[in-house]
Protein backbone atom coordinates (compact mmCIF):
# COMPACT_ATOMS: atom_id res chain seq x y z
CA UNK A 1 0.00 0.00 0.00
CA UNK A 2 1.20 3.32 -1.11
CA UNK A 3 2.00 5.74 1.91
CA UNK A 4 2.41 2.74 4.72
CA UNK A 5 5.19 1.35 6.11
CA UNK A 6 6.15 -0.70 8.91
CA UNK A 7 7.19 0.73 12.10
CA UNK A 8 10.76 0.65 12.86
CA UNK A 9 11.99 -2.18 15.72
CA UNK A 10 12.26 -0.62 19.11
CA UNK A 11 15.43 0.79 20.25
CA UNK A 12 18.83 -1.09 20.70
CA UNK A 13 17.37 -3.61 17.90
CA UNK A 14 18.45 -3.81 14.26
CA UNK A 15 15.20 -5.72 13.64
CA UNK A 16 12.31 -7.30 14.66
CA UNK A 17 13.41 -10.59 14.15
CA UNK A 18 16.56 -9.80 16.70
CA UNK A 19 13.62 -8.38 19.01
CA UNK A 20 12.03 -11.66 18.96
CA UNK A 21 15.06 -13.33 19.65
CA UNK A 22 15.59 -10.90 22.39
CA UNK A 23 11.98 -11.82 24.52
CA UNK A 24 12.17 -15.10 23.34
CA UNK A 25 9.06 -15.11 21.20
CA UNK A 26 8.99 -18.73 19.07
CA UNK A 27 9.31 -18.78 15.68
CA UNK A 28 5.78 -19.78 15.01
CA UNK A 29 4.36 -16.93 17.12
CA UNK A 30 6.19 -14.42 15.41
CA UNK A 31 3.84 -13.69 12.31
CA UNK A 32 0.89 -13.58 14.74
CA UNK A 33 0.11 -10.01 13.87
CA UNK A 34 1.39 -7.12 11.78
CA UNK A 35 1.17 -3.49 12.40
CA UNK A 36 1.01 -0.78 9.18
CA UNK A 37 1.66 2.95 9.87
CA UNK A 38 0.91 5.70 7.31
CA UNK A 39 4.07 7.74 6.69
CA UNK A 40 2.40 10.94 6.73
CA UNK A 41 0.18 10.16 9.95
CA UNK A 42 -2.69 11.11 7.48
CA UNK A 43 -4.23 7.97 7.12
CA UNK A 44 -5.47 4.78 10.33
CA UNK A 45 -3.46 2.88 11.62
CA UNK A 46 -3.62 -0.90 10.02
CA UNK A 47 -3.57 -3.93 12.68
CA UNK A 48 -3.55 -7.41 11.25
CA UNK A 49 -4.20 -9.52 13.97
CA UNK A 50 -4.45 -13.87 13.64
CA UNK A 51 -7.02 -15.19 15.39
CA UNK A 52 -7.40 -18.82 17.08
CA UNK A 53 -11.11 -19.15 16.90
CA UNK A 54 -12.29 -20.55 13.76
CA UNK A 55 -14.98 -18.25 11.77
CA UNK A 56 -18.43 -19.56 9.56
CA UNK A 57 -18.38 -16.14 7.62
CA UNK A 58 -16.06 -14.86 5.18
CA UNK A 59 -13.36 -13.39 7.19
CA UNK A 60 -9.75 -14.51 6.83
CA UNK A 61 -8.19 -11.95 9.04
CA UNK A 62 -8.83 -9.67 12.45
CA UNK A 63 -8.78 -6.06 10.79
CA UNK A 64 -8.31 -2.98 13.58
CA UNK A 65 -8.94 0.25 11.74
CA UNK A 66 -6.64 2.66 14.31
CA UNK A 67 -8.01 6.10 14.11
CA UNK A 68 -7.49 7.18 18.03
CA UNK A 69 -3.40 7.00 18.14
CA UNK A 70 -2.67 9.03 21.05
CA UNK A 71 -6.18 10.03 21.89
CA UNK A 72 -8.29 9.62 25.14
CA UNK A 73 -11.42 10.23 27.40
CA UNK A 74 -13.72 11.95 24.79
CA UNK A 75 -11.48 13.10 22.52
CA UNK A 76 -11.20 9.64 21.91
CA UNK A 77 -14.43 8.08 21.61
CA UNK A 78 -15.53 11.70 19.70
CA UNK A 79 -13.26 10.80 16.77
CA UNK A 80 -14.06 6.74 17.02
CA UNK A 81 -17.90 7.95 16.59
CA UNK A 82 -16.90 10.21 13.75
CA UNK A 83 -15.12 7.62 11.63
CA UNK A 84 -18.39 4.99 12.44
CA UNK A 85 -20.49 7.68 11.25
CA UNK A 86 -18.61 8.52 8.19
CA UNK A 87 -18.12 4.43 7.36
CA UNK A 88 -21.85 3.98 7.89
CA UNK A 89 -22.40 6.43 4.89
CA UNK A 90 -20.15 4.48 2.99
CA UNK A 91 -22.25 1.37 3.97
CA UNK A 92 -20.89 -0.01 6.50
CA UNK A 93 -23.03 -1.19 9.55
CA UNK A 94 -22.39 -1.65 13.34
CA UNK A 95 -22.40 -4.65 14.99
CA UNK A 96 -21.27 -3.94 18.22
CA UNK A 97 -20.21 -1.34 20.55
CA UNK A 98 -17.71 -2.37 23.03
CA UNK A 99 -16.59 -0.30 25.93
CA UNK A 100 -14.59 -1.62 29.04
CA UNK A 101 -11.83 -0.32 29.43
CA UNK A 102 -12.06 1.73 26.33
CA UNK A 103 -14.63 2.02 23.30
CA UNK A 104 -14.10 0.13 20.20
CA UNK A 105 -16.72 -0.55 17.56
CA UNK A 106 -17.16 -3.65 15.86
CA UNK A 107 -18.82 -3.02 12.26
CA UNK A 108 -19.20 -4.79 9.43
CA UNK A 109 -18.77 -3.62 5.42
CA UNK A 110 -21.31 -4.09 2.86
CA UNK A 111 -20.40 -7.74 2.44
CA UNK A 112 -21.07 -8.87 6.13
CA UNK A 113 -17.17 -9.00 6.60
CA UNK A 114 -16.38 -7.50 10.39
CA UNK A 115 -13.79 -5.44 11.26
CA UNK A 116 -12.80 -2.96 14.57
CA UNK A 117 -12.81 0.65 14.45
CA UNK A 118 -10.44 1.79 17.40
Amino acid sequence: MAGYAFPAPPDGYLSWESWADGEDIPEEDRNAMRVLLDQHGKRPTLYFQRVPETKATKNRLHLDVKISNGLSGEERKNRIEEEVARLMELGATVVERRTPPELWVVMADVEGNEFCVV
